[in-house]
């Protein structure tokens, strides 16, 4: 085995035994984020999530740009079964895998899985007990069979017309749908897994983009029922506080500052010693301040920028107001809060070194959700997964010699 490799699978000797989801086994056909991220939120709780992937690999490890880092940040704690599935040999070892499988994740394209003889019509089959979660574009309806993207359902879904400013829709800056698709099927895997103690039966799951983002654009749905007004794009929203705005510092950067309260605006005039401002009947309540907001913005901007952001960050700090550096991405390696208790991975980049990266933001008792396996390598684990299923080391060799398994170099007969 090489240093790619962490570290043994099985429970942290600082959590309190067993993990939440040992002993659950899921067979994962995914790719890109969406169903990547159902299994490794399942993984990170302690499944042993096999991820099922064509010989020459996921296409997701060859990913570049925007998508570079997508494969060694989805795939943790994971073990990598390579394996030709339009084979007849391949199909027939997948089906012995999936007897002693709990649940299944696929995000392939619609129809796929059926035609390659992995549906759920095929595998609940061979395993009734089968909880199977397509991740799809689309939930049941007129739009399913349509392929979709995370950028396709945000502009579909109001998404982007709700982050850009007006008359320039922007997608948001993660693939948060097809995050926000994978933890709804993780969802609906544990209520299905809780149903199958009473019924003792598998059930199929979906879970789709297009749905996701409806979901999380309900508050504004709501807000337009209520008020009876189209909601405006958030950059021209009407706010709700008097004052919740970004600024910029002395030092020339940029601090976010959030006053959603009386208290925090007598704070934050006491502290600045603006009587005038405090004693203002335009600015009395939080209402007020609202209304007043193209005339007091100003002047909190003018109170921020004669202050450097170390010196606004440990004000606001002490004297609790909501506050927020404005960050970028990198800055997040280093911050103390993630930092904190070991909460950062140690993440193995495919071209070699590591990388800190942030673990499931969940605590969960004392368990540890640490890092377990790292994104494994192309068939690292399809040796062990068949000798799992009794497979002798010859036939092994044997199916990789005819290319219906890969397996890693480290693994070969003689190697």
């Amino acid at each position: 085995m090489t240093d790619y490799i962490t570290a043994m699978a099985g429970p942290s000797p600082h959590g309190n035994g067993a993990l939440p989801l040992a002993g659950v086994r899921v067979l994962e056909f995914c790719h890109a984020i969406m169903g990547p991220t159902a299994g490794l939120i399942l993984a990170d709780l302690g499944a042993d999530v096999i991820k099922v992937e064509p010989a020459d690999g996921d296409s997701t490890r060859r990913l570049v740009g925007f998508a570079a880092g997508f494969f060694p940040t989805f795939n943790r704690n994971k073990r990598s079964f390579a394996v030709d599935l339009k084979s007849k040999e391949g199909l027939a070892l997948l089906h012995r895998l999936a007897k002693s499988a709990d649940a299944v994740v696929e995000n392939y394209a619609p129809g796929t899985m059926d035609r390659l003889g992995c549906g759920y019509a095929d595998l609940s089959k061979t395993n009734p007990r089968l909880i199977y979660c397509a991740l799809k574009g689309f939930l049941s309806g007129p739009y399913e069979h349509r392929p979709a993207l995370d950028e396709v359902v945000q502009f579909m879904g109001g998404l982007a017309y709700m982050t850009g400013p007006p008359g320039q829709p922007l997608r948001a800056g993660s693939s948060v749908v097809d995050i926000v698709g994978g933890m709804f099927a993780v969802i609906g895997i544990q209520a299905a897994l809780r149903e199958r103690e009473r019924t003792g039966r598998g059930q199929m799951i979906k879970s789709a983009l297009f749905e996701s983002t409806a979901f999380l654009m309900a508050q504004h749905m709501a807000g337009q029922a209520v008020t009876g007004r189209a909601p405006p794009p958030m950059p021209a929203r009407e706010g709700a506080w008097g004052i919740y705005d970004p600024f910029s510092t002395k030092d020339g950067e940029q601090i976010f500052v959030g006053i959603t309260s009386d208290r925090q605006w007598r704070r934050f005039c006491e502290h600045f010693q603006r009587p005038d401002l405090l004693d203002n009947p335009a600015y009395k309540t939080n209402e007020d301040r609202v209304r007043a907001r193209p005339v007091l913005r100003p002047l909190i901007g003018d109170i921020v920028a004669r202050h450097a952001l170390a010196e606004l960050t440990e004000l606001f700090d002490r004297i609790d107001i909501p506050f927020a550096p404005v960050a970028k991405p990198g800055d997040l390696f280093e911050d103390p809060q993630l930092n904190a208790d070991g909460r950062m991975l140690d993440v193995a980049l495919p071209a070699g070194g590591t990388t800190k990266l942030p673990r499931l933001p969940v605590e969960i008792g004392d368990h540890d959700f640490n890092l377990r396996r790292q994104a494994p390598r192309i068939g690292e684990h399809t040796a062990e997964i068949l000798a799992e299923l009794g497979v002798a080391r010859a036939e092994v060799a044997d199916l990789d010699k005819r290319h219906i398994v890969a397996v890693a170099a480290a693994d070969k007969v003689g190697a």
